[in-house]
């Protein structure tokens, strides 16, 4: 079955958002930053905020970590899983975690956790979306792109199923009857 997705947040919606990110994160003058992207949700939202740091005026390293709390299945276990750690050093650092949204705040938390202590100056996080009334720990992101309903988004790297990271925005898959998809969360 072919799916049409609708348009949350849109493509100028997101560059806007973007640059606006970029110029509050540099205005907190990180010294030595390292960026430690999310991986997979977060590729996208993270490539474009690195530019619009740039542009910015910052050079921060780059970094990648991939957690789970999924395993196989469609809900959290609750339980994070290291699937792939990143090589740098951290000790001493300023560091920002950027991901795709900010759900249930446990994985945000945990990476946080663990930078800290492997002795990072600071831990600071930044999503492009953010569910607050899905939290299970108390966690609240530093830089937030926008405030998203409970909707199941997909796009801008997000995905079910592996499909809809290509898409150029944030939307929601809309049922054959054009009707937005009534999935609460993410998978």
């Amino acid at each position: 079955m072919k799916h049409k997705v609708g348009v949350l947040f849109g493509v100028e919606d997101i560059a806007k958002r973007n640059t606006a990110l970029a110029g509050e994160i540099a205005a907190t003058k990180f010294e030595n930053l390292l960026v430690v992207a999310v991986l997979r949700g977060s590729f996208v939202f993270a490539a474009d905020l690195i530019r619009a740091l740039h542009h910015a005026g910052m050079s921060p390293q780059i970094e990648f970590i991939q957690l789970s709390s999924y395993r196989k299945g469609t809900t959290s276990s609750g339980q994070v899983d290291i699937v792939r750690d990143i090589d740098s050093d951290v000790k001493g650092r300023d560091v920002m975690l950027i991901d795709d949204i900010l759900e249930s705040g446990r994985t945000l938390a945990f990476a946080k956790d663990l930078l800290m202590a492997r002795g990072a100056k600071n831990v600071r996080t930044c999503v492009l979306l953010d569910k607050k009334n899905k939290r299970a720990v108390n966690f609240e992101a530093d830089y937030v792109g926008f405030d998203c309903p409970d909707l199941f988004v997909v796009g801008y790297g997000m995905d079910v199923a592996h499909s809809f990271r290509e898409l150029p925005f944030v939307g929601v898959v809309e049922h054959s009857s054009s009707k937005p998809s009534d999935d609460p969360g993410r998978l």
